[in-house]
């Protein structure tokens, strides 16, 4: 605004000037070109040889100034992928968490089998900023967002915080535990999400930031649980929501990377430790689709 309200100022200037010329004054001379500088803003008093008080006054304002900051900033990146887990649990010595019906077969790991195509993970990246390490081909990367993961089962299996088992003759627990429900669920999901920050070195060949080039990146990131729920549809009970820690780990470390062409990149992640606290040691991943400018 500042630069704005000076050029009429400064044009103004410089008509006074010339309209204070003295009379009398040798008509033919030549005039000197006289400039000022100001900021991005070039002022040229123009004079022409040979010609009577011919005198003119351009502006000039240079709109492209190279930046010298190291740092780029990018919004709202999104990610759309699919999530699930390799299972390394040792059934013979998960106890209590995982109670079984009477007359039913012990719970296993075919319980915690997931519906591929169907467990989603969606990322919602508040920013990304990327901080020049070698001229731009070589980079820090970090930002700050959500991790959605929805892992849906195949299984009939619900979670409960505490309280009754069910149809196990009244058995009380303070403890979480997973049983084996009675209907059938169209919809059965536990819902994990995280506000997570990567951490990421990049490699790309693209000569400045936002220009399109190959790139790759590889780091690790830190994720903290901040909602978990167990939700169900079924025509017996309707759409249900239950809420409770089940024994989820709080805290989320994972090795991640990406690889692909601006706009449009691949990437993955692959925690070595279960979300589960104590009881099931099942260690998730994602892989999917991101969209964003570098």
């Amino acid at each position: 605004m500042k630069r704005l309200f000076l050029l009429p100022v400064l044009c103004a200037m410089y008509t006074a000037s010339l309209a204070q010329q003295p009379a009398g004054k040798d008509s033919t001379r030549t005039y000197k070109n006289d400039t000022i500088r100001i900021g991005n803003i070039l002022i040229i008093k123009k004079n022409t040889k040979g010609k009577k008080d011919s005198v003119s006054s351009t502006v000039e304002v240079n709109t492209n100034r190279r930046s010298n900051s190291r740092i780029s900033t990018n919004y709202g990146i999104v990610d759309l992928g699919f999530a699930n887990w390799t299972d390394e649990t040792n059934y013979a010595g998960a106890g209590s968490y995982l109670v079984s019906r009477p007359g039913f077969p012990a719970l296993s790991g075919d319980d915690l089998k997931l519906k591929g195509g169907k467990s989603i993970n969606v990322n919602i990246w508040f920013f990304m900023q990327k901080l020049q390490l070698v001229k731009n081909h070589v980079n820090l990367k970090y930002g700050l967002g959500l991790e959605l993961n929805n892992y849906r089962f195949r299984s009939p299996i619900s979670f409960k915080e505490n309280g009754a088992v069910p149809y196990s003759n009244g058995l009380q627990t303070n403890a979480p535990f997973i049983f084996r429900d009675s209907i059938a669920f169209t919809k059965n999901k536990l819902a994990a999400d995280y506000l997570t920050i990567p951490l990421m070195l990049n490699f790309t060949t693209a000569k400045q930031s936002g220009t399109p080039g190959f790139s790759a990146s590889f780091g690790v990131s830190g994720g903290y649980l901040y909602s978990q729920r167990n939700k169900q549809i079924s025509t017996e009970r309707g759409k249900q929501k239950n809420k409770g820690d089940y024994d989820l780990e709080r805290f989320k470390f994972s090795y991640i990377a990406e690889i692909g062409i601006s706009p449009v990149r691949l990437y993955g992640s692959y925690s070595p430790k279960s979300i589960f606290e104590k009881s099931l040691d099942l260690r998730p991943y994602t892989v999917g689709i991101r969209f964003s400018n570098w």
